[in-house]
């Protein structure tokens, strides 16, 4: 077993509003949000959690939410300053910021390149002014034309724009053109990912009029076609880019690598190499739990070992996401575990066509991809397997 490259992930809760299909651990805000003391606990929790990390640099951040964008540059610096004082930062460490389109003022993502901010992911989700309505977010298309021409002025080239297919009232033409006004903007990654009706969601209890499945398959694959042709490549199930503009942070998780998760309702995972094994970190929800928790020193929320048998399904949860899927020795590397703990499972989606062999890897079937749950499925925990570590 081997300790795998190393991220930071930073949660901001806070948004304008809580958007309909939104399972995020998300809160509106009432009034001004508390950066300073919010900041200050982000430390904390971080430099308690550092020695998880055993040493090792942290090679991409990410700030999500909520809204990161709501926070004001100055304290998304003072975090990346502090940051870089309780673990080490690799050289080129790639560090992206979450921004709403309607959340940002002008001038906003130069003060954030300065902060540090290297790379922004814009959610945009579509750009059909009743669309964006019954998705309730807060911004128009205008705003989101209005936000890339800003990161090119700031000079932050490196941007993904989040687009949503399979909307309320979504017509083919419509999500097409959605499609085609993103691509005007020279996205060189484009996360592109079907709406889903997420329990505990206004949309799940209340569910909108969307495209049935033969529409929302059509919608999906013309949508893919004209991604393609524009010279994107998909190198993960919703996930398209230019050559190496792949976002290295989604690629690290995607990969079973490691991960800190500081601020409310983070997780993380962190793997002790020498024990062979792997622990799962989890922060409270409720920003003023996780405040108070932070307040009082020490750990903050749970840490919970990740039992051998539930590795070969964590890792393949994550590894299947990917064109590229896995090799035997990486799943023994990352997992701690025989391979023999797997073969079953891939020998079972081999046969019914879900995985192909490339080489010396197994990548998910183009119907693989689009049965991933089942895939996914077939690595589930069963008792009687060998191959433990």
């Amino acid at each position: 077993m081997i300790a795998p490259p190393l991220a930071l992930y930073v949660h901001l809760p806070w948004c304008v509003r809580k958007c309909p299909y939104c399972d995020f651990n998300s809160h509106a805000a009432k009034g001004a949000l508390p950066e300073a003391e919010y900041v200050a606990a982000l430390l904390a929790d971080l430099e308690a959690d550092a020695p998880l990390a055993a040493g090792r640099a942290v090679e991409s951040v990410f700030f999500g939410g909520g809204t990161p964008s709501l926070f004001h540059p100055e304290w998304i610096g003072a975090f990346l300053e502090g940051a870089r004082a309780r673990v080490p930062f690799a050289a080129g460490a790639e560090v992206t910021l979450e921004a709403n389109p309607g959340t940002l003022e002008h001038g906003r993502f130069a003060q954030y390149r300065e902060a540090g901010v290297n790379r922004v992911s814009l959610g945009a989700q579509s750009f059909g002014a009743r669309q964006l309505a019954l998705l309730g977010r807060i911004h128009d298309a205008a705003d989101t034309v209005r936000a890339a021409a800003e990161l090119a002025a700031a000079g932050l080239a490196n941007f993904n724009l989040d687009l949503m297919h399979g909307l309320p009232e979504q017509t083919e033409a419509l999500a097409l053109a959605d499609v085609e006004r993103a691509l005007a903007l020279s996205p060189p990654h484009v996360s592109y990912y079907q709406l889903t009706l997420e329990p505990g969601t206004v949309f799940h209890a209340r569910p909108p009029r969307l495209p049935d499945e033969e529409l929302a398959a059509a919608i999906q694959a013309a949508g893919e076609a004209l991604l393609g042709a524009a010279g994107l490549v998909q190198y993960e199930v919703s996930a398209w880019a230019r050559p190496g503009a792949e976002c290295r942070h989604n690629l690290n998780y995607w990969r079973f690598g490691d991960y800190l998760g500081v601020g409310a309702g983070a997780h993380g995972k962190l793997t002790d190499a020498a024990r062979a094994a792997i622990v799962r970190t989890e922060k409270p929800k409720q920003p003023r739990e996780y405040l108070a928790a932070a307040a009082r020193g020490g750990p903050v929320g749970s840490r919970t070992p990740v039992a051998p048998e539930a590795r070969p399904f964590e890792y393949c949860l994550n590894t299947l996401r990917l064109r590229e899927g896995f090799t035997a020795a990486h799943f023994e590397a990352a997992t701690g575990l025989r391979f023999a703990a797997a073969a079953a499972a891939v020998e079972a989606a081999l046969r019914r066509g879900l995985l192909e062999e490339a080489g010396d890897r197994y990548r998910p079937s183009p119907l693989g991809w689009r049965f991933l749950n089942d895939l996914q499925a077939l690595f589930l925990p069963r008792s009687g397997l060998p191959g433990g570590p």
